[in-house]
């Protein structure tokens, strides 16, 4: 009975505990200022041509809800969030039945945001996976939800809502895909666009008009379990094709609000750009970005038979400024905005040994130097052994040049070399090239099982691309307000760091890696794509069980590619060879011809 009485007194704790915090909640958001629904995302980004490639809500007419077709209004409500009207901003039944399916399932099957939360995560959310996120989505939620009516939210989220092939809100959809005001739509084709935002790329009628349909009548379904539409209507459905009015853009890329991302991750470091510039839009931004670069970056990775969930990270940089030409952090947008590029951390595996030989060669070792390769354990200070292997188990059992090392990227060299010139040195000479994650003190960072950023690691690989010179790698060339003002402007970093003369011997070496010369006991790491290169590459692998990188640069170009799960699961050979053909194919098409 005691037990029972202590139950019940906790459960009232908690109960009056969560009425507290709840209220709390909506007073804060009550008395907080509103946020803006009109200019949410409205500055503008151009390329590096000066082309208009982003721009938010200025490419799309704000239309009243009153003047939005009955059916769409209809059709959204019923698919994305039926209790619309009856909650404040959090449907809480819906994420209780969301979390016990999930928890049935040992899986993420089902979701339970709301048009309120969905419009807050669209318009002022990064789609990073922090609970700081969740929590300030939830805070922005309440802020909405008290602040504005239901007819004002759902116009607003109407109105900048992603519906494919950069149509944003529903005027430009209405008329890119009908030619139709979206007063006039009727129900098969507001079934069609409200189907479209689960996933604007596969789902719109361009890119897929038979996957477009299926969705639509999974749309239509809800309005008929809602009782919005009857029997006979839904019966009636899709009888004959419906005209679509836009054209299929070839050049409609999928990872280029990636690169959005880093801009706009950049544009908020800037400290002469306020949030508040930010928020209130009329901004045009110039970017470093170059549209054909990215789309033959993009299309390589596409055309590739790579598993449908590997996830790919990669960037291109032009070494002798730091521009920052293309990137992406995932396969497509659309499906996970996760940004692999600018969050991830992964391990970088022997494309970490560059920067080792750098570290060599300034402590009077040759391309000549020579260890034994062979089979090695090695008795370190700490009292502990340690006992690297060869890739393949493949070991020549005699003394190879560091060139031949490189060639064949000899992990048992790599470790000789760490430990003799004891390990702070390759640490000083990666942290002087632009490396800034921590890296660990151990004889295995010479193999890379130190976890680094693409960007952060690019930045270093870019040092050795420039001959020296340390770049800050970036996005953004200059901002303008709305009457051409210039309000910031990239100002080069030209600061040389490294021994021009032994960056020129180690990126030689690095060409020895597709080598045919060096071909003995064991091949050169990139023999197998050099019969598609044209021209001369400083070029580095690096792999783990669950990490693949592929980098390589000359002059004009460096490019880093990485692939792997997110879920860790262990790549195949098949995988790596893969990405070598993605990484060949790419820069043979994005090097200029000098």
């Amino acid at each position: 009975m005691r037990i029972l009485r202590l139950f019940f007194k906790l459960s009232i704790f908690i109960f009056i505990s969560i009425i507290v915090i709840i209220f709390g909640l909506y007073t804060h958001a009550y008395f907080s200022k509103p946020i803006n629904l009109n200019n949410s995302s409205s500055f503008e980004l151009y390329d590096n041509k000066n082309n208009l490639i982003y721009s938010g809500n200025k490419t799309n007419k704000w239309v009243k809800l009153n003047d939005i077709s009955d059916n769409l209004i209809e059709a959204v409500i019923s698919v994305e969030d039926k209790n619309f009207y009856n909650h404040n901003g959090f449907d809480y039944l819906r994420i209780a039945k969301a979390f016990y399916n999930n928890f049935k399932n040992g899986s993420i099957i089902e979701g339970a945001s709301t048009i309120s939360m969905q419009y807050i995560k669209n318009a002022y959310l990064e789609f990073d996976k922090t609970w700081q996120r969740k929590i300030k989505e939830a805070l922005l939620t309440l802020n909405l939800e008290t602040h504005y009516t239901k007819d004002e939210i759902l116009e607003a989220y109407l109105n900048t809502i992603n519906f494919g092939n950069g149509n944003y809100g529903i005027y430009s959809a209405s008329k890119y895909y009908f030619n139709k005001e979206p007063n006039l739509l009727s129900l098969e084709e507001a079934l069609i666009l409200a189907g479209i935002p689960k996933s604007p790329s596969n789902y719109n009628p361009i890119n897929s008009y038979e996957k477009s349909i299926k969705r639509a009548k999974i749309v239509a379904l809800t309005m008929l379990n809602n009782d919005v539409i009857t029997e006979n209507e839904y019966n009636n459905l899709y009888k004959n094709e419906i005209n679509i009015y836009g054209n299929k853009d070839d050049d409609n890329l999928q990872m280029i609000k990636y690169y959005q991302d880093a801009v706009v991750d950049e544009l908020k470091k800037i400290n002469t750009i306020t949030e508040e510039m930010i928020s209130s839009g009329n901004l045009k931004v110039y970017t470093t970005l170059d549209y054909n670069t990215q789309k033959n970056m993009e299309k390589e990775i596409l055309n590739s038979d790579i598993d449908k969930n590997l996830q790919v990270a990669g960037v291109i940089v032009e070494p002798t400024s730091g521009k920052i030409l293309a990137l992406t952090g995932g396969r497509n947008y659309s499906i996970s905005q996760y940004n692999r590029a600018l969050n991830s951390k992964r391990q970088v595996g022997s494309a970490m040994k560059p920067f080792l030989y750098y570290a060599a060669l300034e402590n009077g070792m040759t391309s000549s130097s020579t260890f034994l390769s062979q089979y090695t354990t090695f008795n370190l200070e700490n009292g502990k052994t340690y006992s690297p292997k060869n890739y393949n188990n493949i070991y020549p059992n005699y003394d190879i040049t560091m060139a031949a090392a490189i060639a064949y990227s000899d992990n048992i060299y790599a470790v000789k070399t760490n430990l003799f010139l004891g390990i702070d040195q390759m640490i000083n000479y990666a942290k002087l090239s632009g490396i800034n994650e921590p890296l660990k003190e151990v004889a295995s960072l010479a193999l890379g099982t130190s976890e680094i950023n693409l960007l952060d690691f690019a930045t270093g690989y870019t040092t050795l691309a420039s001959g020296g010179y340390k770049k800050k790698l970036y996005t953004i060339e200059k901002i303008e307000d709305e009457n051409n003002n210039i309000l910031y402007e990239h100002k080069q970093e030209n600061n040389l760091v490294l021994n021009p003369n032994y960056v020129y011997i180690l990126n030689e070496l690095l060409t020895s890696t597709t080598d045919s010369s060096f071909i003995d006991y064991n091949s050169p790491t990139e023999i197998s794509i050099s019969g598609k290169l044209s021209r001369k590459y400083a070029l580095k692998t690096g792999t783990t069980d669950t990490d693949h990188w592929e980098v390589g640069y000359n002059k004009d170009r460096m490019y880093m590619l990485w692939i792997g799960y997110d879920d860790n699961k262990i790549l195949t050979t098949r995988d790596n060879i893969l990405s070598k053909n993605i990484w060949a194919n790419t820069i043979e098409k994005i090097v200029p011809n000098n």
